[in-house]
């Protein structure tokens, strides 16, 4: 299982509208985010910022089986135009390069 940390940055104004669509996801694109092996998918905001803790099989797995899912097409239209660069779900992104964890250390 990976843990993967991700960051987006809302648009100005668009905090209120993506909490709005964030309060109950579609049942399709969770069925999606499962199949894809997404155990949890955890969003944080801090005014504009937005940082994402996903569980998940395979990140670049998972990327690469919604890039082309009508399901998740669908909810980048919604979710798109609240963030101020598209998720296309191209390329070979692995989220925010991990530092260190103090169970690294301790548990060695």
């Amino acid at each position: 299982m990976q843990r993967i940390l991700s960051r987006t940055r809302l648009r100005s104004g668009m905090e209120a509208e993506y909490e709005r669509v964030h309060a109950a996801i579609p049942p399709a694109l969770v069925e999606r985010l499962r199949a894809a092996g997404v155990s949890n998918w955890s969003i944080w905001r801090d005014g504009q910022d937005l940082v994402h803790l996903i569980e998940v099989e395979d990140y670049r797995a998972m990327r690469r089986s919604l890039a082309d899912d009508p399901v998740n097409a669908a909810w980048q239209d919604v979710v798109n135009p609240l963030l101020e660069a598209d998720d296309d779900y191209s390329g070979n992104d692995d989220g925010v390069p991990l530092v260190w964890t103090l169970s690294g250390q301790v548990d060695r």
